[in-house]
Parts: structure tokens; C-alpha cells; sequence
């Protein structure tokens, strides 16, 4: 029973200290690039939804310092083949190159390359297949935004001074 104080306490004295010393998450509210970003993409429906993400994660900026200009790409490509040679799953592939330009010196400041993949079903009708594929490039975009902005508020400490 006297073992089980000690971790106890280790916490909880770690999460005063943390408390204490002015820790935030990096995530909140997109961090100290709230506001200050804004966004290219490509008019596309995979580019609206990067650019939906991205504005969820980051804001709508009025006076923007910086912008960021993403370039989504993908496919797809057969994940699960039966034996007859029909197609069952499939997996959506993309990526996303990304650059960001400071506005006041018009100098690029970071680019990157970000990929994942996602799948989908196509057991049911063909509507339903259709719909999961809808749903798969939706999930793709956001992953492939999520990540943007994971890399972004990396550096963020240096981008918001």
C-alpha cells in the first residue's frame, strides 16, 4: 500500500510543477499562430477541405503575417483482392507539399511534405461504395491538414516572435 503513495505522489507533484511553471498544451487553440495564418489551396474538393481543417485548427486570419500554400495530391489503389479477382477494399493515398511564406519579407519560410492513406470497403452497392469513397478522401484531407498543423506549431515558437 505504501508503494503505490510514492508513484501517487511523483504525479501529482509533476502536474503541480508542470502548473507552475507556465505549461500549455500545443494544440490549444492552435497555439501562437492563431490568427495570424492565411491559406492557399487549390479550388478543388480535396483543396476546400485542407482548407477547412486548417482554418478549424489555425483561424480565419484578418491580418494575416504568413501564408500557407498546400498542394494535396492522392489515389487510389486495390488493398484487398478476393480470389475471383474482384476488388473488396481499397486504400486512398495521398500527400500534401506545403510551404510558408512570411508576407513582410515575402521570403519562404518552412516547406514539407506530409502522407498517409486511408481505406474504404466496396463490398456493399455501389452507392454505398461511392459513399464510403467520399468519406475516405474526407478523412484523408483532414489527416493530411492535421499533420500540416502538427508541423507548423512545432514551429511556432519561432514563427510567432
Amino acid at each position: 500500500m505504501s508503494s503505490d503513495l510514492i508513484p501517487r505522489r511523483t504525479a501529482l507533484l509533476g502536474l503541480l510543477a508542470a502548473t507552475g511553471c507556465g505549461f500549455a498544451p500545443v494544440h490549444r487553440d492552435g497555439g501562437k499562430l492563431r490568427g495570424l495564418l492565411d491559406f492557399d489551396t487549390p479550388e478543388t474538393v480535396a483543396g476546400f477541405r485542407t482548407r477547412e481543417q486548417l482554418e478549424k485548427r489555425l483561424g480565419v486570419a484578418q491580418n494575416p503575417r504568413y501564408v500557407l500554400r498546400v498542394r494535396p495530391s492522392g489515389g487510389r489503389r486495390a488493398g484487398a483482392i478476393r480470389a475471383d479477382g474482384d476488388t473488396v477494399r481499397f486504400n486512398v493515398i495521398g500527400s500534401a507539399t506545403w510551404s510558408l511564406r512570411d508576407l513582410r519579407s515575402n521570403k519562404v519560410v518552412e516547406t514539407g511534405k506530409v502522407e498517409s492513406f486511408t481505406s474504404y470497403s466496396a463490398t456493399g452497392s455501389t452507392v454505398a461504395t461511392q459513399t464510403a469513397e467520399t468519406d475516405a478522401n474526407a478523412r484523408l484531407s483532414v489527416t493530411l491538414a492535421d499533420m500540416i498543423v502538427s508541423r507548423l506549431l512545432i514551429l511556432s515558437p519561432r514563427l510567432a516572435q
